[in-house]
């Protein structure tokens, strides 16, 4: 495909490919980076960004006003050492894109899985994402994929200082029951929001088989990176391929983050182990946690579109507002926003 830039063609024996872009906790991308950066994967093609992605600002610095670079969306491979050698595998990785398994492939022995990362640091225009995903898919298909797996975020009414417990979906009751084996949490009803849900469902249709594992976070801290989240999904997920990883600088980054917030949470005089942590207190953390971090970019892009079309459709206005209380960010928002209304008044006179 003209959109798609490939620098090598490895050879890769039963691929899994693993998506993944920005979110709430930045769990799905900073858990796909941190896989290439621990597995060694190795780069071997992109998706040119000029037709899925715009400039929204311009960016300073030294004085001088220029354009910022448009995001990346690029793939990596990684040769499992298992697909040399035979390795024992659970029924999730024995069925192919078909979704067929042989009942002599339960629990034997199998080639084991190579893998192919996608990860992009932002999500595309939402009215490109079906061609966005046709390029995907076509790599996917390019290499006979037999499985597509998604990472997401949960945000729960819970403390910080808890290990997040891992949820999951799939794309089939049988690969559901086949997952159930590792003691998950089955998400029965519900949605994946962006990139890291549609995709999956978009894989479906074009009859791949998938499943996405969510981590859970905590409600007052969706602004910041979560990467004790980051570690549940990668444990569960190299524990379903049966991969080894090390996980050492991912839990010294998870105590890190954990000690910040406990220094905030001092600091606003409120103790987390006495009981659960009220919505006012949730508030004054979320604009407290505000004030030290940005919002992820694609996250920012979605809300600039979202201005773009409420100002042609003043009735999208309330998706808008939604998703700006989601983040926490309606007060930076606020001028901009009634000047929604202040228009339509002016062209209505």
């Amino acid at each position: 495909m003209e959109r798609i830039k490939m620098s090598k063609k490895p050879r890769l024996k039963n691929p899994y490919l693993v998506c993944a872009w920005p979110g709430m906790g930045e769990v799905a991308f900073k858990a796909a980076q941190y896989l290439i950066d621990k597995l060694h994967a190795e780069e071997f093609a992109q998706i040119l960004p000029q037709d899925f992605f715009y400039f929204t600002t311009s960016i300073i610095q030294n004085g001088i006003l220029n354009t910022p670079e448009l995001p990346y969306s690029k793939f990596y491979y990684w040769k499992n050492p298992a697909t040399k050698r035979g390795a024992r595998l659970p029924p999730a990785c024995l069925a192919g894109r078909d979704g067929q398994g042989s009942a002599k492939d339960f629990g034997g022995k199998a080639e084991g899985n190579d893998l192919i990362i996608f990860i992009s640091n932002a999500q595309p225009d939402l009215t490109k994402a079906q061609d966005y995903c046709k390029c995907i898919i076509h790599i996917a298909k390019s290499f006979n994929v037999k499985m597509i797996v998604s990472f997401a975020s949960m945000p729960q009414p819970i403390d910080h200082s808890q290990n997040s417990n891992v949820w999951f979906c799939a794309t089939s009751q049988e690969l559901n029951s086949d997952l159930k084996k590792y003691n998950f949490n089955l998400l029965t009803e519900g949605q994946i929001s962006g990139m890291n849900g549609l995709f999956l469902g978009i894989a479906k249709k074009e009859e791949f088989r998938g499943f996405c594992l969510l981590a859970e976070i905590p409600l007052y801290t969706i602004q910041i990176e979560n990467p004790k989240a980051c570690y549940a999904v990668l444990k569960a997920f190299s524990k379903i391929l049966n991969i080894q990883i090390d996980f050492s600088a991912l839990i010294e980054q998870a105590q890190v983050i954990e000690d910040e917030i406990n220094k905030l949470l001092d600091y606003l005089k409120l103790d987390s182990t006495v009981a659960p942590i009220g919505e006012e207190d949730i508030e004054k953390i979320k604009k407290s946690l505000s004030q030290l971090t940005k919002l992820p970019v694609s996250i920012k892009e979605k809300i600039d579109q979202l201005f773009l079309t409420a100002q042609k459709d003043i009735s999208k206005a309330g998706e808008l507002k939604v998703e700006l209380d989601k983040w926490n960010v309606y007060k930076e928002y606020e001028d901009r926003f009634l000047d929604l209304f202040k228009k339509r008044k002016e062209s209505s006179n």
